[in-house]
């Protein structure tokens, strides 16, 4: 029997509308928090998110509301959506709230060097709190096209519970209690995605293609292990899955920067043109400060950090990432 409590779902960007398309879909009350009161009554009264998932409807049960005390007053769970830099601003308000939160967030944060699952626990209680990641453009899960994603926490059970939440047969949810790993897995995916993308923009092939996800991955792995992560785990949905997604779909907002580097945009105005956060960007300076902390090399990732910062000529990073010494691929 569907349960009469509401979820409340932060973030009226094109993911956050999307998750709260799913959970309502079953006739679930959801309630979609917005940045602003006019942001939130366009949303209502439109009842589609006409900036981000144009013409799709919204299920008669979701309403948007800018009033967070109002939106998770008896809320059964919280999903926070919103681009990393905002979780300072966000996690505050949820504190005291008693119920599980599952953050859909991906990213490291460049100077605390913290993950998702970490910037969290600042403020929620490890046993309510949860992630949320895995292969999801935004715009198919909205449409209701087939997902498979992971839901995790460190107790198994809570996350079966969360799961349970997302009725919508075409969003298939797999459990895993390795929060490390599913949060490495979702932001360091984007930095890889970038350099695929540059890839592809420079003409270099598919070749080039496959081996900045294969070697991307392989960094993935080592830095999340690192950190006391699964290798498995990056293996796995949150992993592998986010990865060939985010380096090879249309969709991909990273992809699609790398791309517009290598026509010679500077980052600022690719982002810019993409209109939406490129998180890639800002986990990349994270990830070149996090594997130096650890003493892990992370040579394909840095060189991102780098042609970001301006410090690398795109075409030279290429050259100097091929003209690396031979090594074991597996050590």
């Amino acid at each position: 029997m569907l349960s009469s409590e509401p979820i409340a779902v932060i973030g009226a960007g094109s993911w956050g509308t999307a998750l709260a398309m799913v959970l309502s879909r079953t006739g679930r009350r959801v309630r979609l928090v917005a940045r602003t009161q006019e942001e939130a009554r366009q949303l209502n009264e439109e009842r589609q998110n006409s900036s981000y998932l144009p013409d799709i409807p919204f299920p008669a049960s979701l309403h948007a509301s800018a009033d967070y005390d109002s939106a998770l007053h008896q809320a059964a769970a919280v999903v926070v959506a919103v681009p990393c830099p905002a979780l300072k601003d966000v996690l505050p308000r949820l504190s005291d709230s008693k119920v599980p939160v599952i953050c859909a967030s991906k990213g490291i944060d460049p100077v605390s060097l913290k993950r998702t699952d970490e910037m969290m626990a600042e403020h929620i209680d490890m046993d309510r709190l949860l992630l949320l990641s895995g292969p999801s453009f935004a715009l198919e899960v909205a449409r209701g096209q087939p997902t498979a994603i992971t839901m995790a926490s460190s107790d198994i059970r809570l996350a079966e519970r969360a799961a349970s939440f997302f009725d919508d047969t075409n969003f298939r949810i797999y459990t895993n209690d390795d929060m490390v790993g599913v949060a490495l897995g979702g932001a360091l995916k984007n930095v890889v995605a970038i350099a695929a993308g540059v890839a592809e923009g420079l003409g270099l092939g598919h070749n080039s293609v496959s081996a900045a996800v294969t070697r991307g991955l392989a960094e993935m792995a080592r830095l999340s292990c690192a950190c006391g992560g699964r290798h498995e785990t990056l293996m796995g949905l949150s992993g592998l899955g986010d990865l060939v997604l985010t380096c090879t779909g249309s969709l991909s907002r990273n992809r699609r920067l790398g791309m517009m580097l290598a026509e010679g945009m500077t980052p600022d105005d690719a982002q810019q043109r993409i209109g939406q956060a490129v998180e890639g960007v800002r986990t990349a300076e994270a990830v070149e400060g996090l594997a130096l902390s650890l003493g892990i090399e992370v040579p394909l990732m840095q060189a991102v950090a780098r042609v970001l910062r301006g410090e690398l000529d795109i075409r030279h990073a290429v050259t100097e990432l091929m003209s690396r010494p031979e090594r074991r691929e597996f050590e």
